[in-house]
């Protein structure tokens, strides 16, 4: 039988080649001997390289990345395009370890015969249970109390006073599978959730007990809370600026646990200067990794955290080995579920290159 190569990204690794975050499913691929795994070792961080950090989420996939891989398990890095100047006559396809697949040009892949697929469920608790974890900290005022604690002054215990859930209301922009399973997990806290999204399932609300609103002006004048679950399309793209937030209290919190350029960043550190809300906690950024200077770093009224918060032990094991258990009915001459760009199945070049994996 033909061999299978994967590659996964660089950025996987610690500086001394080892898987930096431990157990990621690799043992998917144990007594596999068709199958053969390594990872892009030019991408993994270099301890002479003190720019690596800085350039994390602007990695790119090159043309020798893809030249002999038939796998490719793609973490941060970009695919634009340019991955496929020299061709892609070994690749067969690439796997988004993640939910979101911005930073993918699926067009490009269809083109040159490469199907792309993805795990839209690995992460779905993790990354609603990373929003409920602002709400609960924001609420009850963490990053404040833990500063009094921290320099002595007990005396100030009054002036930070939290507030409980119960009774508040929340307001979910976007209720795809993260935005569904964070009204389900708010449950308990007995909250009246509204959420905004022109795709939603009225059952399915119904069922969550959620009220879908019609416009998301009605969402953000109502919410305590507004949590963005959105995707990032090019109609969401900096949906949230000036006239959005405005329109929440000021007494309410942001959350972004979803795509930080979701957001107008420059508008919301205007907002959270000048108290036009509550706070915030922040997971992603228009530019990550967050450049040192931001004025985000320096305000009291924001936790951030740096865009990895739903990435669990559990959720980052199930992540990697749904995309591989994927590869392997590639390898085999299958298709793996979740495929983003459905009308490369069609493409003789592509059913070519399956062809020489079939059992």
């Amino acid at each position: 039988m033909r061999t299978f190569n994967i590659l996964l990204t660089g950025d996987y690794l610690g500086e001394n080649g080892q898987v930096a975050s431990g157990d990621i499913g690799l043992d998917v691929l144990d007594n596999v001997p068709h199958v053969r795994a390594g990872f892009l070792l030019d991408q993994k961080p270099d301890s002479n390289d003190p720019t690596y950090w800085d350039r994390l989420y602007s990695l790119e996939i090159k043309p020798h990345h893809i030249a002999e891989a038939n796998g490719l398990v793609v973490l941060r890095p970009w695919v634009k395009a340019s991955a496929f100047s020299k061709g892609a006559d070994n690749l067969v396809v690439i796997g988004r370890a993640g939910a979101g697949y911005d930073k993918i040009d699926l067009e490009a892949c269809t083109a040159n015969d490469v199907a792309v697929f993805y795990s839209p469920d690995t992460l779905t608790h993790s990354t609603a249970s990373a929003a409920l974890l602002f709400m609960l900290a924001l609420a009850m005022r963490l990053p404040q109390q833990e500063r009094l604690a921290r320099s002595g002054r007990w005396d100030q215990q009054a002036s930070v006073k939290g507030r409980d859930l119960s009774g508040q209301t929340l307001g979910i922009v976007g209720f795809g599978n993260t935005g569904q399973e964070l009204a389900r997990i708010v449950a308990p806290f007995k909250m009246r959730v509204l959420a905004y999204s022109p795709q939603a399932d009225p059952m399915r609300a119904r069922a969550l007990g959620v009220t879908l609103v019609p416009t998301i002006e009605d969402l953000l004048g109502e919410s305590d809370f507004v949590s963005l679950h959105s995707r990032l399309l090019e109609n969401t793209r900096g949906m949230m600026g000036e006239r959005e937030f405005r329109l929440m209290k000021s007494t309410a919190y942001f959350i972004n646990v979803a795509r930080g350029e979701l957001v107008q960043q420059d508008v919301l550190i205007r907002c959270l200067q000048n108290r036009w809300i509550a706070g915030a906690g922040l997971d992603v950024f228009e530019e990550e990794p967050l450049p040192a200077g931001n004025p985000l770093i320096g305000l009291d009224n924001v936790i951030l955290t740096p865009h990895y918060l739903p990435a669990t032990r559990q959720a980052s094991r199930s992540t990697v080995a749904s995309i591989l258990r994927g590869m392997l009915r590639i390898a085999d001459g299958g298709l793996p579920n979740n495929i983003l760009n459905t009308e490369v199945l069609d493409r003789p070049g592509f059913r070519a290159k399956l062809a020489n994996f079939a059992k």
